[in-house]
């Protein structure tokens, strides 16, 4: 079964996260790096999680993926999957699957990236399948 339009709320931006979502308006897609751990970390923040350095940046990400976990919101009034996503980059994240069939979505499934709109603010990160 494949999913009607879902319009999601426009997320709040803050100045710790305002060039993610100035770069989401342009479509592309960026991740926090640590330049001291070399690791890539979302959700952006500024300090890296894994070794506590404020000297992160951001760098544009590949927006592929692979699913971790999935659910499928079938009692809702317009059906959705939530999933966490691992990216090529490494991080997982949670976000939402969309234009697929909800009956064929499988764990270790290749995905990638596509923006979606939002009442009134910048589009969000999603994933539908590779």
């Amino acid at each position: 079964m494949t999913q009607k339009e879902r319009i999601v709320p426009a997320p709040a931006a803050n100045p710790e996260t305002q060039a993610f979502w100035d770069a989401a308006q342009e479509g592309r897609f960026l991740l926090k790096w640590c330049t001291d751990c070399g690791k890539a970390h979302w959700y952006p923040r500024a300090v890296c999680p894994f070794c506590f350095s404020g000297n992160t940046e951001w760098r544009e990400a590949s927006g592929k993926g692979t699913i971790y976990s999935y659910s499928v919101m079938r009692r809702a009034p317009e059906m959705f999957a939530v999933a966490y996503v691992t990216l090529e980059e490494g991080p997982t994240m949670l976000t939402n699957l969309r234009d697929c069939d909800f009956d064929r979505l499988s764990i270790g499934q290749a995905v990638r990236l596509v923006f979606s709109p939002t009442d009134g603010g910048p589009p969000v990160p999603m994933f539908t399948p590779a």
